[in-house]
């Protein structure tokens, strides 16, 4: 990942997103691959902002190495 090198920890927030939580590597070559396959769903949004957050950290401690 750009900027990280060693990749994006888990419950670290990613560098690349903007103020209005938009990623700043969107349309472009550097986004990683992991964030160009992730496609948003409504079980993973929620009904807010922070029910996307909730489900973000689990996926991220399920998946951790």
């Amino acid at each position: 990942m750009p900027g990280m090198p060693f990749g994006k920890p888990a419950g670290e927030r990613c560098l690349h997103l903007d103020l209005n939580q938009a990623c700043r590597l969107f349309g472009l070559p550097e986004r990683p691959p992991v964030c160009q396959s992730l496609q948003p769903q409504a079980a993973m949004c929620g009904d807010s902002a922070s029910d996307a957050l909730v489900w973000l950290r689990q996926l991220e401690v399920q998946t951790r190495p």
